[in-house]
């Protein structure tokens, strides 16, 4: 081989190298995104929740109009 040759492999191998780190980062990332939709879904049903307490308590006390 050439090593001009010899320098694509290197080249090529050092991309290859990169490309599955970044898949490596993107599959960590895609697992935390899950993890925070998860939580969020959990957290928008909580309030749900806490805002149909509120409200059975205001009417329960009178102070909403219906």
């Amino acid at each position: 081989m050439t090593e001009a040759e010899n320098l694509v492999l290197e080249h090529l191998r050092h991309i290859r190298g990169a490309v599955d780190a970044m898949r490596d980062d993107m599959r960590e990332v895609k697992s935390r995104l899950g993890i925070l939709e998860s939580q969020y879904a959990n957290l928008s049903n909580r309030m749900d929740r806490l805002d149909m307490r509120v409200e059975r308590i205001e009417r329960r006390l009178e102070l909403s109009e219906a």
